[in-house]
């Protein structure tokens, strides 16, 4: 019977955030009706607050008689209870703001009879833009005053007639208040109180594909989807997709283009029938007051929807006109703000036209929506063109925010915002960002149906070579790579980097690639007597599945970046100046003096001009990682101070130290413990001295100078990480073919173990002879274990080349002992991470990317060097 009778109950949808006020006198049950919502699970116990239980929390007690005191007591009692009560409201209305930007819901337990204090709530609940309602309960004053008599403090028969009075002056003026609903209730047992869910949030389900600005570009949106693998199907002709994903629109579907009503009846119907989404934009708000009888002036390519409608007239009558002209303004005034995508319960995805601030997110007000549809706006320009901040680099809430509005001329990832309007109404491209893969895919518009001379691409392309906005990174910033690693960078370290731009490096707009550090292997040597070993190399890519790796051999010289233009032309396409191209050390300084890297530039650029490599590759430029030798080139100073005058002075020392125990024990003392260690320590010395003398030679002109490139790491027309490094080897062997200032790289490629015991072989004669050592690479620049990259490449150095990395006596037990314990691990992290800013950084440069864009890889990787890490891994 009480099932049904709960049944029969009247429904009081609430809100899913916000604030609830309840209005009544003392004893109207206020308290009473939270506890039996707790109770039935409709509300949680910290949805509820109260004026009693702030009051407790300030000032400790729950009731205060000042009544039954001496006068010169009660005056003092109440006026703190006045003091104590003022605090508690305080304290209550600052939790509740906290919890109204959280997006919460909250009950307000407190008479709220006078509308000063219902004004503050609904204040508060416009500022943080949260539903706030009403719920008043309408007691007879009898059952009022029957219930106080039972109370344990009784507030007394004259107070409660007082708040019934002022109750009864409430309830004339509730409905002026500005409540977005307000209920009167006489018996709120006969009710029942339904929660409603956030409209704006949205369950992701396999996978969402969302769509930036269309513009009326029917044919370019149905190539799109078709390509997403939407499949059209049925009577009704609606696209579906085989595994149960679903459309979304950024908004923007028509206007401009050549097909503005059938974009808008497409969204129509497929959000209609559960196929899609569409979140409310600036065309959009504007087409739908249009169809809505208002007054509003259509321009910018609104008024090619008003002509498309009145041709459906002529074509199909008044009658079908006038449907789809209501299904389309309904379609479109109903648009929300902004659309939340959640997984498993959590967020995910926000999609918003012209962006959102953080704090906007799932919540709904005029200024949310305004700010959706424009974005945030700081005035006009010279040519009254809207000037929009940035407002995404204040994105800190984890959600990855998609949006369009701004044309652009490839998908642009900045702070976990990724903007796909890439104007395909102005000749750019369709865009879709897939969910929750990360991935964009593109098609090309057919034409430039808007034909502007001005257009925001052609702007966006005449901007490339603006200044960084240093706002962005000199308090610390997040670089978002195509790698599945967001690269994270501290206010300190960014400052330092930003320093070393401002006075040491190239241009910034010359600056496309700064190399990777790279780290040794990742665990203690397997092999006694070695501090590094080939073997422990295999066993690491091993162990992330990989089956063919490649071993180069390593070139003691100094790592260099070759950027060559096809001619000046080019390069002032890409860089903003003409030029033949750069050659930078990897800290972005430049590698030679002027003079000497305009002459090797020079003969570079004859060599492969005259061997037809710009056309043959279809390219306006090449962008190479190399490694210069003789070390001596860039090392002289270090070599002078640290090696060459560490070793004369240890040969010196030893030398003396070993003819006096030879002395000592020709006169026939024991000294041949001491005269065993000093050979050894000897030894060392010699082979100190020997090895880097290997990697130097007297460069007296440019044909002394050899570059070993093993990374051909870009064209115009695309990048090569997919490249396995075999081909990378067989590019070098070309462009030595090309030039006499190349040479070629020596490598092994492994299947097998007995590669691996070849190249340990390889390796030990190598490193015998003096040479620094080997590189073992993945067989692919960027390999993946699951969705984790893996080392890019680890090198393995020999032990004779290691006296001058940790001292001419590192061998001895007690010191490998030491070093085997040694800590890569952030090496590991920094090899990672510098690795995938380099290939963001290359990509984006193909991509003609703004400066500013390609600078903030380049920036974080020089960020990274400057943080402390052992130098000598």
């Amino acid at each position: 019977m009480a099932g049904r009778d709960y049944k029969r109950r009247r429904k009081i949808h609430l809100p899913h955030a916000g604030i609830v006020v309840l209005v009544g006198p003392s004893n109207s049950g206020k308290s009473t009706l939270l506890e039996r919502l707790v109770k039935e699970g409709v509300i949680k116990r910290t949805e509820a607050v109260s004026s009693d239980q702030f009051r407790m929390l300030v000032g400790d007690d729950e009731y205060v008689d000042w009544k039954n005191r001496p006068r010169s007591e009660a005056d003092v009692i109440y006026a703190e209870y006045q003091q104590v009560s003022a605090k508690a409201f305080e304290a209550m209305e600052a939790m509740l703001a906290t919890r109204c930007r959280l997006n919460k819901l909250t009950w307000v337990d407190a008479t709220h009879l006078y509308t000063e204090d219902r004004q503050r709530l609904i204040h508060l609940a416009r500022k943080a833009h949260v539903p706030v309602i009403a719920i008043v309960l309408d007691v007879p004053e009898k059952e009022l005053l029957e219930r106080d008599a039972q109370r344990d403090y009784p507030r007394g028969r004259q107070r409660v007639k007082q708040q019934v009075q002022q109750f009864k002056r409430t309830l004339r003026n509730i409905r002026e208040d500005g409540f977005d609903a307000n209920y009167v209730l006489k018996q709120p047992d006969e009710l029942e109180f339904v929660r409603a869910a956030n409209p704006l949030m949205v369950d992701m389900g396999v996978g969402i594909d969302i769509i930036g600005d269309i513009h009326g570009c029917y044919d370019e949106m149905r190539e799109l989807i078709t390509r997403l693998g939407y499949v059209r199907e049925g009577e009704n002709g609606l696209y579906r997709h085989p595994e149960g994903r679903k459309l979304v629109s950024v908004g923007d579907v028509s206007s401009r283009g050549p097909a503005s009503l059938p974009c808008l009846m497409f969204w129509q119907q497929h959000c209609a029938a559960g196929l899609a989404y569409m979140v409310d934009s600036n065309h959009g708000w504007k087409i739908a007051r249009y169809l809505d009888g208002r007054d509003v002036t259509l321009s910018h390519g609104d008024e090619f929807v008003e002509q498309e409608l009145s041709d459906l007239e002529q074509e199909h009558g008044t009658e079908t006109a006038q449907r789809v002209r209501t299904d389309i303004r309904e379609f479109l005034l109903n648009a929300p703000s902004h659309l939340v995508f959640s997984r498993n319960g959590v967020r995910q995805v926000v999609v918003a036209h012209a962006g959102i601030r953080d704090h906007f997110i799932g919540k709904q007000s005029k200024r949310i929506q305004d700010y959706c549809r424009y974005g945030d706006v700081d005035g006009t320009d010279e040519h009254g063109r809207p000037v929009r901040k940035d407002w995404y680099v204040d994105h800190t809430s984890g959600e990855c925010i998609v949006w369009g509005h701004d044309p652009r001329p490839y998908p642009t990832i900045v702070n976990d915002t990724v903007n796909i309007d890439q104007g395909v109404v102005f000749g750019g491209m369709l865009t879709a960002w897939r969910m929750p893969e990360r991935e964009s895919v593109s098609v090309a518009a057919l034409q430039d149906y808007a034909g502007d001379p001005d257009s925001p691409l052609k702007r966006w392309e005449q901007r490339r070579f603006a200044p960084p906005n240093l706002r962005k990174f000199k308090e610390g910033f997040t670089v978002q790579t195509g790698s599945r690693l967001d690269v994270s960078i501290q206010g300190e370290v960014a400052r330092t980097a930003i320093d070393t731009f401002s006075h040491f490096t190239v241009p910034l707009e010359e600056l496309v690639y700064i190399p990777p550090t790279m780290s040794p292997p990742p665990v203690a040597s397997s092999v006694e007597g070695y501090l590094e070993h080939p073997r422990d190399a295999f066993q690491y890519y091993r162990s992330q599945g990989v089956t063919r790796m490649v071993a180069e051999k390593k070139h003691m010289g100094s790592r260099a970046i070759l950027l060559l233009f096809r001619d000046q032309e080019a390069a002032k396409q890409r860089v903003g100046r003409p030029m033949l191209g750069n050659i930078v050390t990897r800290t972005g300084r430049s590698f030679f003096d002027p003079t000497t890297e305009q002459n090797v530039l020079t003969r570079l650029h004859s060599d492969l001009i005259a061997d037809g490599y710009f056309e043959r590759h279809q390219t306006e430029f090449v962008l190479l990682d190399a490694e210069i030798v003789p070390w001596n080139l860039k090392a002289r100073e270090l070599i002078a101070s640290q090696y060459a005058h560490v070793a004369e002075a240890s040969l010196m020392d030893r030398g003396t130290v070993l003819d006096k125990l030879r002395e000592a024990e020709a006169a026939g003392r024991d000294v041949s413990e001491w005269l065993q260690e000093t050979e050894v320590k000897l030894g060392n010395a010699t082979t100190f001295r020997d090895v880097f003398q290997n990697y130097c030679w007297d460069v007296k002109e440019l044909e002394d100078i050899r570059i070993a490139p093993f990374h051909t790491l870009a064209h115009s027309t695309g990048t090569f990480w997919d490249q396995t490094h075999e081909w990378h080897m067989e590019q070098n062997r070309e462009f030595a073919r090309m030039s006499s200032f190349m040479m070629e790289t020596e490598y092994r490629v492994i299947t097998s173990e007995a590669d691996e015991a070849e190249v340990i072989r390889w390796w030990d004669e190598m490193t015998a002879a003096g040479h620094e050592g080997i590189v073992i690479k993945p067989e692919t620049f960027r390999t993946w274990n699951g969705n984790k990259m893996i080392q890019p490449a680890i090198k393995v150095r020999g032990r004779a080349y290691l006296h001058i990395i940790y001292g001419m006596d590192y061998l001895a037990p007690e010191n490998l002992s030491r070093l085997s314990k040694r800590k890569t691990s952030k090496k590991e992290r920094h090899a990672l991470m510098e690795s995938a800013l380099g290939m963001e950084g290359v990509e984006r440069f193909v991509r003609r990317e703004p400066v500013e864009r390609v600078h903030e890889c380049v920036l974080a990787t020089l960020a990274l060097e400057s943080e402390k890490v052992d130098p000598r891994l």
